[in-house]
């Protein structure tokens, strides 16, 4: 049928991508769409039936081919379309915020990048991966997947053993817990409040067809958005081991100049908000603009690598080329040890330690 798409779906806790499409589906917006959702458990049986004709799509969260785009490719298939991402932030299962949190309180997370950006926050916190947590006190059930190890986390903090937790929306809700919740924001409610950049490919879902494909349905269910901010991830950092893709965090949304003149008000910023008027004050942009931010934070959340960029939507493409060049020469200049110099001092170690 003309209006018709056969979509396999691969689920993960942080990013319930059938539920996502199902929602869809049931809104205005595929009113005139039908869509048939068939699941699956693993991308090799996702690319296999879509390479056969069995399917029209396949739906999946973006973490889970960064990597294996060879694969993707290798099975005659690539990401033609994504979903705009909705629930960016993490959050962190406690009664108290991150701030009320007791001096030493333990809280674990899984996420390396959002363990040092609670420390960085908040110092004289105790902020632990789960199975350091385990090793310490050696304890031996910890389970293997997301959403066992959040529930595994939920009992230790009913029992009292540890003060919070950190995880996505989607699991906080999947566990039922009956603790707060506390979202870990990208835009504090305060000028100096903390900030969290969400970590890469959060929420995001891709959609993968057959080489030479029609779009013609396609762009019914995919969203410009969701496009841009898998074109900047895949550009951006697509090429990083999964080491480092851990140790980074990184926004990418669209935004109308006048959330973005009302925020650089807010902050005082007098840059951004020259940056949309001309000399006599008129507004001089109106069309919708692409904010990018990075960062990279040291171990113990002392220092903290940034990155940040606004630019109109039909510049994104060289933008990102540009800060993918600006920021391998920001980490490489972080990353090495000062020598001796008579007039600059002793030498010194690195900034940040990528190595941890």
């Amino acid at each position: 049928m003309e209006n018709r798409l056969n979509v396999a779906t691969l689920d993960h806790p942080h990013c319930i991508t059938s539920r996502r499409l199902e929602d869809f589906s049931a809104s205005e917006a595929a009113a005139e769409l039908e869509l048939e959702l068939a699941a699956v458990s693993s991308l090799e049986e996702g690319l296999a039936i879509l390479g056969e004709g069995e399917v029209d799509l396949l739906a999946v969260p973006a973490a889970l081919i960064h990597g294996r785009q060879i694969d993707v490719l290798s099975a005659g298939c690539q990401v033609v379309g994504a979903r705009t991402p909705h629930r960016l932030a993490r959050v962190l299962v406690s009664e108290d915020k991150v701030w009320y949190q007791p001096k030493g309180g333990i809280i674990l997370c899984a996420e390396r990048i959002i363990r040092r950006q609670l420390r960085r926050s908040r110092r004289g916190l105790r902020v632990l991966s789960p199975t350091a947590f385990a090793g310490i006190h050696s304890m031996d059930d910890l389970p293997e997947d997301s959403l066992g190890v959040a529930r595994w986390m939920e009992d230790l903090r009913r029992r009292g053993e540890i003060d919070g937790f950190v995880t996505s929306r989607e699991v906080y809700d999947s566990i039922r817990s009956s603790a707060r919740r506390h979202v870990l924001g990208v835009d504090p409610a305060e000028r100096e409040g903390d900030r969290y950049l969400p970590v890469p490919y959060a929420d995001l879902i891709v959609l993968i067809a057959r080489t030479g494909y029609p779009r013609t349905l396609v762009d019914r269910l995919s969203e410009v958005e969701g496009e841009t901010v898998w074109w900047v991830h895949d550009n951006l950092i697509g090429g990083l081991s999964a080491a480092l893709l851990d140790r980074v965090a990184l926004l990418v949304r669209h935004r109308q100049v006048g959330a973005l003149m009302r925020q650089a008000e807010e902050n005082f910023d007098l840059a951004m908000e020259s940056t949309f008027h001309d000399p006599e004050g008129d507004m001089v942009f109106s069309d919708v603009h692409v904010e990018i931010r990075i960062e990279l934070i040291s171990d113990n959340g002392w220092h903290t690598l940034s990155a940040e960029r606004v630019v109109a939507l039909a510049n994104v493409e060289s933008a990102t080329v540009s800060l993918s060049h600006d920021w391998d020469k920001m980490i490489e200049s972080v990353g090495s040890d000062l020598p001796a110099h008579p007039r600059e001092g002793p030498a010194t170690s690195a900034w940040i330690d990528l190595e941890k």
